[in-house]
């Protein structure tokens, strides 16, 4: 390597002052923002006990022992819905692509199938996920067509059927927003329309709309909880045989904290990606 390559590879005395100057405010504003947090929490506390039915509030949302007694039940309905919401995100990623990949293509012999994924996405993004389930839950296993399958099954289905919708549209999104160029530059070089949309669009589409896909992803993480309207024994569903069991809402915070914990490490990691890309787009030359 080169003198001049390595200078332009070192940092600069004043690019390291500025990256000192930047660790010190950022751990400043860290400490700053702790410290009022915890004082609002505390205010919040304050204000919240205080109040005259914190104490029967507590014992009917809040009471320990009632949770204990209902984690069992409850965290095998959570496995139920893990079990759901890793079918159904296979399902919408296939599903949801090969939409993508229908409503980007041109040429007028193909206006039926944009016109049926145009349908289907216009469709299933206006009809509330709660009335597919209904639909979906109950009505297609009473046409008589179909052997008779549990109702997570049916749930698994309709989620695919709602979320494709709207995944769907991110995928376009993505694929729309690669420069027309990259597209005629994979032509010339002798790629057919399918392969310069694998090996060429579609890397760069994904790339580009990876947290949009992740914050769909948290949403269906909570949605899964949904399926306990059509009879599936899911943790929500758990939870209201406890509190009828009991008299007590407890259980229901309790699959709420569980639903909560579930989505927590994908809703970080959303955030970390997305704070990654914003600095790589951002990023200057080093002074």
């Amino acid at each position: 390597m080169t003198n001049s390559a390595l200078a332009l590879r070192v940092p600069s005395e004043i690019e390291l002052d500025r990256r000192l100057y930047r660790r010190r405010q950022n751990g400043k504003s860290v400490a700053i923002a702790l410290a009022s947090t915890l004082v609002f929490a505390a205010l919040v506390w304050l204000l919240v006990v205080n109040t005259p039915g914190w104490t029967a509030v507590q014992q009917s949302f809040f009471n320990l022992d009632v949770a204990i007694s209902a984690f069992p039940r409850v965290i095998e309905g959570l496995w139920l819905n893990i079990r759901v919401l890793f079918f159904a995100s296979i399902g919408v990623l296939i599903v949801s692509l090969l939409l993508a990949v229908i409503r980007t293509l041109r040429g007028p012999v193909f206006f039926p199938l944009r016109a049926l994924a145009t349908g289907y996405t216009d469709l299933f993004r206006g009809v509330p996920l709660l009335i597919v389930l209904y639909l979906v839950g109950y009505g297609v296993p009473g046409l008589g067509l179909f052997p008779r399958m549990p109702a997570e099954f049916w749930g698994t289905v309709a989620l695919v059927l709602t979320y494709s919708a709207y995944v769907s549209e991110v995928f376009r999104a993505g694929i729309e927003a690669v420069h027309p160029s990259q597209r005629l530059a994979a032509r010339a070089l002798g790629l057919s329309h399918a392969q310069t949309m694998r090996k060429v669009v579609l890397p760069q589409a994904v790339r580009k709309v990876t947290p949009a896909l992740m914050n769909d992803f948290v949403a269906m993480q909570k949605d899964v909880g949904l399926i306990s309207v059509i009879g599936a024994i899911d943790a929500v569903r758990a939870a209201q045989i406890e509190t009828a069991a009991s008299y007590n809402f407890t259980p229901y915070v309790l699959a709420g904290l569980l639903f909560v914990l579930l989505a927590w490490p994908t809703i970080r990691l959303t955030d970390w990606y997305s704070a990654r890309m914003r600095r790589r787009e951002q990023m200057g030359s080093i002074v």
